[in-house]
């Protein structure tokens, strides 16, 4: 079943007339608002590409005309503009497509649309006369470790193995771990950075990321695996033959590391898309609690590639390093938190056994080493008490021993 977007799309393919006479205007606004993003942009005129398909259907208009009618004098049939958008939330719910969350996004969107080119619309006329949908807040689904290891070792490919443990170790968002190329790596230094361009952040930011020695790890071993020699198989026509020759792809800095097209990079979204896909049938390969679905629309689940960014933060986070983790995933965090870049890498340093899930050698050597520097402490302490108690004894069989330095009393007692 096509979504309202993917219809939308598909008249816009067909030269639909419900768009037609509408990307004038929608096209002058977004080249008005110098300060929007390409992504945001796309997103938006998405949004009102199929508020004006809605437009069309109902009264017949453009967008250019509907704007007309409301706000001038005569011209046109007189619109309510609230039992305009009453009925475009109708319309959207008929669809059956979207949740109550995003109903009143795009509802909010078309809106602001309006708004941008003088509709007057009252606040609190559009409080008592719309009434958007409901939005039921549920529980996100907490990842554990053992959790993200089992998913990890439920990875049918090395790609998606690779992807999520990236996803994992980083916190970084979806979108963001795919926009990596290969010249955006450094595997000189230790650890191991990632840029990320901020074209492709949702800050706009430029920032570093610090990987982990067993995402380094494995990002090179896939690395090896896309850029491995592979005989592929064709038909010879003239020998009506099946015929097999050894390819090694050419390495180029400038792809996208986690596609698997050796020549061009493909549609970041696209790209997103396929790895959505292919992580949603891990899950359901799992089953149980990493199948399940929300309460409320039964189309969204519990577990989702945002649950890794969210473990990283809480992660870092019950470490103590609660400002780091902000600094760590993104976030703008607080302008008085400032460290140099070697306390930095210090900081990552103390965090990432916490982010390491695979290498079970490494976090059994370094389990092995807390668990021996725990009982030279507890020694320590069961010798000092042992100590504590003897001196108090000698206090009180002879007071006036109080009076000497307990070190003193400490080779005594030796």
């Amino acid at each position: 079943m096509l979504t309202l977007e993917e219809k939308d799309e598909n008249n816009n393919d067909n030269g639909s007339n419900g768009n037609n006479g509408n990307n004038k205007t929608v096209e002058t606004f977004f080249n008005n608002a110098s300060n929007v993003n390409k992504g945001t942009a796309d997103e938006y005129k998405k949004r009102l590409r199929l508020f004006a398909r809605f437009i069309n259907e109902t009264y017949s208009l453009s967008l250019d005309e509907l704007v007309k009618t409301l706000i001038v004098e005569g011209y046109g049939p007189r619109i309510d503009p609230y039992d305009m958008f009453s009925k475009y939330i109708g319309w959207l719910k008929k669809g059956g497509t979207m949740s109550p969350r995003s109903i009143k996004t795009w509802v909010s969107t078309a809106r602001h649309y309006l708004e941008t080119l003088d509709v007057e619309i009252s606040p609190r006329k559009w409080q008592l006369k719309v009434k958007l949908p409901r939005i039921v807040r549920t529980h996100k689904e907490a990842l554990s470790k053992e959790d993200i290891q089992i998913i990890l070792n439920a990875c049918s490919s090395p790609k998606l193995k690779t992807y999520v443990l990236f996803l994992a170790s980083t916190g970084c968002r979806a979108t963001e771990a795919l926009s990596i190329r290969l010249c955006d790596i450094n595997f000189n230094v230790s650890p191991t950075t990632v840029f990320l361009r901020g074209e492709y952040t949702k800050t706009q930011t430029d920032r570093h990321l610090l990987l982990t020695y067993e995402t380094t790890e494995q990002l090179k071993a896939w690395l090896k695996f896309k850029y491995r020699t592979r005989n592929i198989g064709y038909y010879d026509k003239n020998t009506r033959t099946t015929l097999n020759k050894a390819v090694t792809p050419i390495m180029n800095n400038k792809l996208f590391i986690f596609s698997t097209t050796t020549e061009n990079n493909p549609n970041l979204e696209y790209l997103y898309t396929t790895f959505l896909m292919a992580f949603e049938k891990t899950l359901d390969r799992r089953g149980g609690k990493y199948a399940e679905l929300e309460d409320d629309n039964k189309r969204r689940r519990k577990i989702t590639l945002h649950s890794f960014r969210r473990f990283v933060k809480s992660t870092i986070s019950d470490l103590g390093f609660a400002d780091y983790s902000e600094y760590y995933i993104g976030h703008q965090g607080s302008v008085y938190w400032q460290r140099s870049p070697r306390e930095k890498v210090d900081l990552f340093l103390k965090c990432e056994p916490y982010l390491t899930f695979l290498n079970y050698g490494d976090l059994e050597r370094k389990g092995a080493d807390t668990q021996t520097r725990l009982e030279v402490i507890e020694n320590e302490n069961r010798e000092l008490k042992e100590n504590i108690y003897k001196i108090m004894e000698m206090i009180q069989q002879n007071p006036s021993l109080a009076k000497v330095k307990p070190e003193v009393l400490a080779k005594k007692i030796r």
